[in-house]
């Protein structure tokens, strides 16, 4: 059932769920009750939604006389039959050896959360695989079934009434979705990187349409026994934000559930900024932030983080005592490179001590300048060429936080352009630093950003001076000719430089970091609007500049 006003979906007859590839074999829908790996398993479970739809679950609890069990929620539609070990890649870095063969993908494992006095819910939404109905991708009905399925969870015998949700990615992304909504049950939510703006980090980077990972994303939902929406075509059908985005829309102010939140670095074109925003405006009065620069899936099974995550859940699933009061509010880890980096508390996000400085491009020298230069320009084939600005520091700056490029730019043959830029960092010897990318890289940039130009009205309501909010509303032209000043947003990062080291913007107009490993999920940009040169703009009356947060060094270290 669709809320009142939203857009009609492009829906598709969902695909027969046995024959999704790379999957184990999918069990038949009636009820098994057995144990298996020292807990007891019931498979599929029905849960009875208000509208008379039934949706299946995999419950796993210690055993068949344990009460007064919280119960954590993993929710996605990836299967609940789907285990880990059937779907994780090498690259991924995840060691088999942290995980039990029950784990769902992207889901708590049920042997370790059991064995601590935990059930485990794995369930398939609406509409996904054997579960009746069809398939919604986020939006109302989502979230409200899932708010059911929560007070579902908390009504059983066993249960303690306490509810909890962890996950990455889409598992996570839920949990802005139902927390806004306020179960009675639902106790604490642990979101694991997931995007929070379906136009601004999933569909649409800076208005240039993502074809990559999206439309494979899109097939990994159509699985189902109805119908699924048809998440690749309405992206498609919607290139500006109207209702369809709308419907999408997160209340995160709404979420008032006590909520560790975590995010990365290093997931630009996917959920690093997401996970970020939904971290400032969520309302709940007990929130705690961790940015780690890490391969996401590892990072999220690593023991060490399994750990954190039963200190938080015993806390307020379990009312026991536990650090998680005394946690600094951020921690945050500070990047030298992939491999070399620290740790360190915080008291919020963004950092309020940040300095921000003006780098100015000066397009005559390719260089990156503390004043500004007289004014010159550059350009580059559109579909060839790129631009290069470096400055070389000479002593250690941390840069953490925002950054904005502010750009005039003309488009020589055409009336738009897609712009493409990375924050790179070389070493003294002007070698390029790589930086965990994309759950399986340790070869990817600092920081990304994007823009098409047509887009570049602003919201000023929501825009600050060192992170631009971009409207997407409507398409304007550039006037050929004619410098035009825009403002690219890049995704937020943390890196250092040390002194000989440099740090560098590249300006092409396509994806500069491309190589990817074969069947792997990849972000991609290949819908473009480019013609003839751009030209870049900088010094005197064009203010074209890099806006940098510099953190200044604290005298407690």
């Amino acid at each position: 059932m669709a809320k009142e006003g939203s857009p009609p979906l492009v829906m598709r007859p969902g695909v027969d769920p046995t024959t999704a590839p790379n999957k184990p074999p999918l069990p038949p829908a009636d009820y098994r009750c057995f144990e298996e790996h020292g807990i007891l398993t019931e498979r599929n479970a029905v849960i009875r939604l208000s509208d008379g739809v039934h949706i299946y679950a995999d419950i796993h609890r210690p055993n068949r006389t344990a009460t007064d069990l919280p119960a954590l929620l993993a929710w996605g539609p990836y299967g609940k039959h789907g285990r880990t070990d059937h779907v994780f890649w090498p690259p991924s870095g995840v060691n088999p050896e942290w995980l039990s063969p029950l784990t769902p993908f992207e889901a708590p494992d049920p042997v370790f959360w059991c064995s601590r006095g935990y059930a485990v819910a794995a369930v398939d939404p609406r509409g996904a695989w054997l579960s009746e109905g069809d398939f919604h991708h986020n939006g109302d009905q989502e979230s409200r079934d899932c708010a059911e399925t929560i007070e579902w969870l908390a009504s059983q015998p066993w249960s303690n009434g306490k509810v909890g949700m962890t996950g990455v990615s889409y598992l996570a992304a839920i949990q802005y979705y139902v927390a806004a909504l306020c179960p009675p049950a639902l106790a604490a939510i642990n979101p694991w990187e997931a995007f929070s703006d379906w136009y601004r980090e999933f569909a649409y980077h800076g208005g240039i349409p993502e074809t990559g990972f999206l439309p494979r994303a899109s097939d990994n939902i159509r699985f189902s026994t109805g119908r699924t929406e048809d998440t690749w075509a309405n992206v498609q059908a919607h290139p500006l934000m109207d209702e369809f985005w709308q419907s999408k829309d997160i209340e995160l102010e709404n979420i008032s559930a006590p909520a560790f939140v975590v995010a990365s670095w290093s997931d630009h074109g996917l959920h690093s900024r997401g996970t970020l925003e939904a971290y400032k405006r969520i309302g709940s009065a007990e929130k705690w932030l961790e940015v780690h620069g890490r391969k996401k899936w590892a990072h999220y099974y690593a023991p060490e983080n399994r750990q954190k995550r039963q200190a938080f859940f015993d806390h307020f699933l379990k009312a026991k005592s536990t650090l998680v009061p005394a946690w600094p509010k951020v921690r945050l880890e500070i990047r030298n490179n992939a491999h070399d980096y620290a740790e360190r508390a915080e008291n919020e996000w963004p950092l309020a001590r940040a300095s921000y400085r003006k780098l100015w491009l000066d397009p005559a020298k390719q260089a990156l300048q503390i004043k500004q230069p007289a004014a010159s320009s550059s350009r580059y084939d559109s579909k060839e060429g790129r631009a290069g600005f470096d400055i070389v520091f000479d002593k250690k700056t941390e840069i953490t936080g925002h950054m904005k490029l502010k750009l005039w730019v003309e488009a020589d043959g055409a009336d738009d352009m897609d712009i493409f830029v990375a924050v790179q960092k070389l070493d003294a010897a002007k070698s390029h630093v790589g930086y965990m990318f994309y759950a399986f890289y340790d070869t990817g940039p600092a920081a990304l950003g994007w823009l098409r130009a047509s887009h570049r009205a602003l919201d000023e309501k929501r825009s600050t001076p060192e992170q631009p909010f971009h409207r997407h509303d409507r398409e304007e032209p550039l006037v050929r000719g004619e410098p035009t000043p825009v403002e690219i947003e890049i995704w937020p990062s943390s890196t250092v430089f040390m002194p000989g080291e440099t740090l560098r913007i590249v300006v092409q107009g396509s994806d500069i970091y491309k190589d990817s490993l074969p069947n792997l999920p990849f972000a991609r940009h290949e819908n473009l609007k480019n013609e003839g040169d751009h030209v870049i703009y900088g010094g005197g009356e064009y203010d074209s500049h890099l806006l940098v947060p510099v953190i200044p060094e604290r005298a407690d270290g």
